[in-house]
């Protein structure tokens, strides 16, 4: 069964329950008195009976699964009210920063938190090993209500860009600075740990395919990914997959971070235009955008600020362009 971009069925029941085995692209799937649920290829979703719900596709792109529904009196299904476009956009709105791009409502602001302006900054500072201004750097985001979860997800997340050695050294950084705030009767926010069960095997390459094309705005091919094919099957399992996929960062944290890292690296000047325009489609504005450059170069320093403001600079035309 195929459902276009934004297509999906009406509320039914069935009375010996349903499963759903998703095969391609990214949808949604919504029990009665529940959250819509995001679904992508690899997932199983096991419908009980009689249970009021609906399913289709995410707004982006169309999405195909198999339905299992076996008869009872030579009745498989009870059709009833459609779902309405006020539901639709409900149950989009419903979807966590965890779930499928393609399903994913992103928070639209013209302002960057205190919280998210220390991501970048911490960022920096782990990838050119700068520790006495990490430690500082930490501080301020854990004082702006960074959890200690989210602190670490974006120096473990780091090593992609970074190197292990960097992110390492940073993780025993904010252990010291952990320690001493608690020491100091500090007692900052644990927040959670990752909660989705991450996919394994060709799931994992599926779904890390999905995050990646969404993050980069279409399938990414060239040169290099001909030429050593394996480079992009580790981002996409990995990179994509294995990280991309834990739930305790959102999306846009992850590429303020990422940004970060990426402006204080020369030589990193394509992959960090690559990643302000993927700042864009995960729903940072243009003005956060600035306003991210402008932290760099208060509080890094005026060349990383430099390559980042180049950076916007093209990417926000090439996306003018996209427009036209």
């Amino acid at each position: 069964m195929s459902f276009e971009a934004g297509a999906r069925t009406a509320w039914h029941t069935h009375p010996l329950g349903q499963t759903l085995i998703v095969t391609a692209g990214l949808g949604m799937v919504q029990q009665q008195g529940q959250a819509a649920r995001a679904i992508r290829p690899g997932d199983v979703v096991t419908i009980p009976a009689n249970v009021r719900h609906w399913h289709g596709a995410g707004p982006d792109g169309p999405m195909t699964h198999v339905a299992i529904a076996e008869k009872e009196d030579g009745i498989s299904v009870a059709w009833q009210d459609k779902v309405t476009d006020q539901d639709y956009r409900a149950a989009l709105a419903s979807v966590g920063p965890g779930a499928p791009a393609a399903a994913r409502a992103y928070p639209r602001s013209e302002t960057l938190s205190a919280r998210q302006r220390a991501l970048p900054l911490i960022a920096a500072f782990t990838a050119t090993s700068d520790m006495p201004r990490l430690n500082a750097a930490l501080n301020r985001g854990l004082d702006a209500g960074l959890t200690i979860s989210e602190a670490k997800e974006v120096l473990v997340q780091l090593y992609a860009y970074a190197g292990f050695p960097r992110s390492l050294n940073a993780l025993g950084e904010l252990l010291k600075v952990v320690e001493a705030r608690r020491q100091r009767g500090i007692q900052d926010a644990q927040g959670r740990d990752a909660g989705m069960t991450v996919a394994t095997g060709n799931e994992l390459i599926m779904a890390g395919r999905a995050n990646q094309t969404e993050i980069s705005g279409g399938p990414v091919q060239g040169a290099v990914f001909e030429f050593a094919p394996v480079i992009n099957q580790f981002l996409q399992a990995h990179l994509f997959g294995d990280i991309f996929e834990r739930d305790n960062l959102d999306w846009q944290s992850r590429e303020l971070a990422t940004v970060g890292a990426l402006a204080a690296t020369p030589g990193a000047e394509a992959q960090l235009r690559s990643h302000m325009r993927a700042s864009l489609r995960v729903g940072l504005s243009a003005a956060q955008l600035r306003q991210l450059v402008q932290a760099l170069a208060d509080g890094v320093g005026p060349e990383v600020a430099s390559r980042a403001s180049e950076a916007l600079a093209q990417a926000l035309a090439a996306a003018s362009k996209d427009r036209t």
